[in-house]
């Protein structure tokens, strides 16, 4: 089913991976990435794949969700960004290439687009979108809600689960869109491309 969108993203300079299961794509992962600083951004399609755990064991991970002793959430974010490998998925993907996320704090839209030495984005075949326009909604209104919900955020998006309110609340999660039209110069991008439904 990826065969447009990969075209596509090799047109705009990405290596693109395809793998059937999330455990084959977790696998290629865990050999390609080795002795290594790796930092992982807050992601529910990281989690269902176990990467956190896998890369642990001969890599030096920082992720947020699992802090290290002594370490703020605001600390590991920054470490994160800061290492050699960032591992992230992705709210939406166009089809014609553009890849879409929003954040709150703007740590993984930063580590995506600038600091590491390679990236590696994670993408379940429920983030695909025909066009931009329908990968923008998508991030605002399927990833957002569900993620403000899981976050147990004080939203109208995480009570109703339907859209994104553009609300005013103090605990709104979307506060920054980051669209990668191609890819960014200075480092090495791998799109990996999942065939199963992962993450939000």
């Amino acid at each position: 089913m990826f065969e447009v969108l990969k075209e596509n993203l090799e047109k705009k300079g990405y290596e693109v991976r395809v793998f059937a299961s999330a455990s084959e794509a977790s696998e290629y992962l865990d050999k390609r990435i080795d002795g290594k600083s790796v930092g992982i951004g807050g992601s529910v399609t990281v989690h269902q794949m176990g990467l956190t755990e896998k890369l642990s064991g001969h890599n030096a991970v920082c992720t947020h969700e699992i802090l290290p002793e002594g370490m703020s959430v605001m600390e590991a974010r920054r470490t994160a960004s800061r290492s050699d490998v960032y591992i992230s998925s992705v709210n939406a993907v166009a089809e014609t290439g553009e890849i879409v996320n929003i954040d709150n704090t703007g740590n993984r839209a930063a580590a995506i687009s600038f600091g590491p030495e390679t990236v590696y984005l994670v993408v379940g075949r429920n983030k695909v979108a025909e066009t931009l326009e329908q990968a923008v909604w998508r991030a605002r209104n399927v990833a957002a809600p569900r993620n403000a919900k899981r976050l147990n955020r004080k939203t109208p998006c995480a009570v109703k689960g339907d859209k994104c309110y553009d609300c005013s609340s103090p605990e709104r999660i979307c506060r920054n869109l980051s669209i990668l039209w191609t890819k960014p110069t200075g480092a090495a991008y791998v799109v990996v491309l999942i065939d199963e439904e992962l993450g939000y």
